[in-house]
């Protein structure tokens, strides 16, 4: 093994402590370490796109320092501008800046393919033994700890991009206070951030619009759901509706839950209420991108297929979605108007995230217990740096699970 790999198998903190302090010349990594980092992202990433997107930032930016923080920040916009999950486009984005349309074609499948097959062992064990009653316990305390690593990553993305501009702050607050409220990421509100920006930061001239305008064997278990076995007509259906999903949900991936609600539970019926959350709970619990839940779901109603076809229709119009605007989009990164324009969307891309790390909060943090596990995971993850987060997010799980067997007793 080469010395630059050998460095792929260091971790976050050997690898800053061998980079010259403050230093922000790029480090050369191959196609192979980057797919390295994205397969161990997808194993043991947890907290969701939110969280995810974060530790893109301080893996990939700051410790190994193999993506430029402009690169992060343009990716970061483009993946919020553009309907889909968050953390799965940045992937996207980042792997095509380092290696092209080859680069993001393997970055995808490394970052998706270990949840991927962690969620069909789950759909497996779902099918045969009823039901997930360990799940509730387990959750109570992992849903208290992600919101720890949502607002650690959220005050970080504060800190990297909007400095002590007072417009970018202002932009930021708007885009916080407006998710809060509607409990929602709406594209609006970014695509106006962004456009203030624009007009106050560098307002268009003339000469500058023909720029602008240029931008512009038994094979059963493959098929068989809760309802038997799966037609072609089925798998047709599935690969559609989550294909809608994926191209008209913005927002990250837990924007999509609602969505999802409403098809698959009132519209089509494939699943029911209890296996509904049963599914979002499969995917908060397994690290990676949250939108995987939609290969649980597609495994329930068609087997090992359904959950093919689910998560190629949702993850392939992102895929889409980034490596057909992004060489457009670099052409004229450096241009001030689009660079402005990028600002504000970004500062109300991170306002977003700050937003709805306060929903998911109310949500996850409903009493003392929930409240101890938070503070102590944030306490960790502040002081005790070295502490990796599947561990924290295990040692949760396992608190919530012993918390609920006491306050059921």
């Amino acid at each position: 093994m080469s010395k630059i790999e050998s460095k792929a198998d260091q971790t976050p903190n050997a690898a800053a402590a061998a980079a010259p302090p403050g230093s922000t010349e790029l480090r050369p990594c191959t196609l192979r370490e980057l797919l390295v980092y994205f397969v161990r992202l997808g194993t043991f990433g947890f907290g969701g796109p939110i969280a995810l997107t974060g530790y893109m930032q301080r893996d990939l930016v700051e410790e190994r320092r193999w993506i430029s923080k402009q690169d992060y920040k343009e990716g970061l916009a483009l993946a919020q501008l553009a309907p889909g999950p968050l953390a799965a486009q940045l992937a996207i984005y980042l792997g095509w800046v380092r290696a092209g349309v080859l680069g993001a074609s393997l970055v995808s499948l490394a970052f998706i393919l270990p949840s991927f097959i962690m969620v069909i062992a789950l759909s497996a064990l779902y099918l045969n033994f009823g039901g997930l009653p360990w799940m509730q316990g387990a959750f109570y305390g992992i849903g208290a700890a992600v919101i720890a690593i949502i607002a650690r990553s959220a005050f970080k993305l504060v800190r990297m991009t909007l400095a002590k501009d007072w417009l970018l702050w202002s932009l930021f607050g708007v885009s916080a206070l407006v998710t809060a409220w509607t409990e929602s990421e709406i594209i609006w509100v970014f695509l106006l951030c962004g456009v203030v920006a624009l007009l106050i930061k560098a307002p268009p001239r003339i000469s500058s619009r023909p720029a602008l305008l240029g931008l512009i064997s038994s094979p059963g278990w493959l098929l068989t759901g809760l309802s038997g076995p799966a037609s072609a007509d089925i798998l047709w259906k599935i690969g559609l509706y989550f294909a809608e999903a994926g191209a008209f949900v913005f927002g990250s991936g837990l924007a999509i839950v609602p969505f999802l609600h409403g098809g698959v539970v009132n519209d089509f019926h494939w699943l029911t209420e209890r296996q509904f959350l049963d599914a979002v709970a499969v995917a908060m619990i397994t690290p990676g991108p949250v939108v995987i839940t939609v290969a649980f779901i597609g495994y329930l109603v068609a087997g090992f297929l359904g959950a093919t076809a689910a998560a190629i229709g949702v993850f392939l119009p992102c895929y889409l979605f980034v490596i057909i605007p992004a060489p457009y989009y670099r052409r004229f990164a450096q241009n001030k108007q689009i660079n402005a324009f990028v600002e504000g969307v970004t500062a109300a891309a991170t306002g977003a995230i700050a937003g709805a790390a306060f929903v998911l909060g109310r949500r996850a943090v409903i009493d003392v217990p929930t409240a101890l596990i938070c503070l102590i995971t944030l306490f960790l993850m502040i002081k005790v740096k070295k502490i990796p987060e599947p561990f924290i997010i295990l040692a949760a799980g396992a608190a919530g699970l012993i918390l609920k067997g006491v306050m059921v007793r």
